[in-house]
This record gives C-alpha cells, structure tokens and sequence, in this order.
C-alpha cells in the first residue's frame, strides 16, 4: 500500500512518553527480542486495558493502522474516510507470552464477525483487524482464524471479516488517548465477545529467564 502524505504534516509528537500503567517508553527502539502485533477489536481503549498488565507485555500503545493517509490525526480516523482501523500496539516478550495466547485473548474478547463495526460503534475505523511484522506470524494467524472459525460455526456465528495483513505501519494516537482507561476508568468500554471459546493449540513452552532485566 502507498501511504499519502497530508501536505507536509510532520508525524505527530507525543507530549507523553512513557506508559501511564508501567513507566516504560511508548517509542521504539525497544529492546532485542522483544515483537509487536497490532490488534483492531472496536474501540482501543478497553482493547489496550485488555492487554496492558499481562505477564511478558513490554509496552501497549492506542493508534490506527492500515489506511491510505500519513499521520493520520484521530478526527481524520474518525470520519472513516483515510481507512485505518484504530489499533493497539503490543510489545511483547514471546518467552513469556505466545502469540497463540495473544491470539487467544483476540479472539474471544470481540465480535470477529462484525463487519465495519463492533456493537454501537459503526464505521471501518472500528473494523477488525491483525497487522504481524513476519511470514510466521502471518501463518499463525491464519491457523488461529481456521481454528476459532470451526468454533464460530458450530456455535451459528457467521464468517470471520478480520482483516489480516503484513507490516501495516502503526501512527500513534495523542498523549491523552494513550491508557485512557488508566488515567479516566469509568471511561467507555465497548468490549464484548461471542462467548466462543477459541482452542489454544497444545504447545510445549520452555520458559528462560526474560530477555530484559
């Protein structure tokens, strides 16, 4: 996909840095070893609460991906017109956490069936959505889906409109959208599942010591 730019709009500048929950720096570089995914479930406040205090999550972050518009401010996201998603970001230290269980978490905690929308709120802004950065992820992905499809449809569910997609490039969202729920907690939260149960394949995990200190 070719991102346009908005004029010469600079990227946007976060007056904060540093994750209202954990302290961490919201910006990369992170540390080596650690991996990202983007997950669209609906609005991304409650998606980012969800997330944020799970063993082996580095950092979380609220934002939007997969349009056509560079630095997309949060009104032009809004009006479903640049075709971003808003997404939350996931630093995440796979030794600890697998993308099978993040997947997991995915799944069951929004309507994947839903098209442009998650319950009352309505446009592609909120449609659902997985950005990986590999051909791996990409994989898991893919079989997770199948997997948690079979479920669907034997519990009468339609067909799964998640988008998945390689290396869509994440624009953070302001300051003050970032750990809303931290800093306002009896702020809007949409969240809601199916109440299917998504299968986590049987895995045998070796855990070491965490790759940061």
């Amino acid at each position: 996909m070719n991102l346009t730019a908005a004029g010469q709009r600079p990227p946007m500048v976060l007056e904060d840095r540093t994750h209202f929950v954990n302290g961490r720096n919201l910006l990369p570089p992170f540390a080596a070893g650690l991996r990202q995914i983007r997950l669209g479930m609906g609005c991304y406040w409650g998606v980012e609460r969800l997330f944020w205090s799970l063993p082996g999550i580095w950092v979380t972050a609220v934002g939007f991906a997969g349009g056509d518009l560079l630095h997309p401010t949060y009104k032009e996201s809004c009006s479903g017109r640049t075709g971003h998603t808003e997404v939350v970001l996931l630093v995440y230290d796979p030794t600890i956490l697998s993308l099978e269980s993040i997947l997991k978490i995915f799944w069951e905690n929004h309507d994947p069936t839903q098209l442009n929308r998650q319950g009352n709120d309505i446009g592609p802004q909120y449609r659902s959505a997985i950005f990986v950065d590999s051909a791996e992820d990409l994989q898991t992905v893919q079989t997770s889906q199948q997997s948690f499809q079979k479920q669907l449809d034997r519990a009468g569910f339609g067909k799964i409109t998640t988008e998945v997609a390689l290396r869509h490039e994440f624009f953070y969202a302001h300051s003050d959208h970032q750990q809303y729920l931290a800093r306002y907690p009896d702020g809007y939260c949409g969240l809601k599942g199916t109440g299917v149960v998504c299968p986590l394949p049987t895995v045998t995990v070796t855990i070491p010591t965490p790759v940061h200190s």
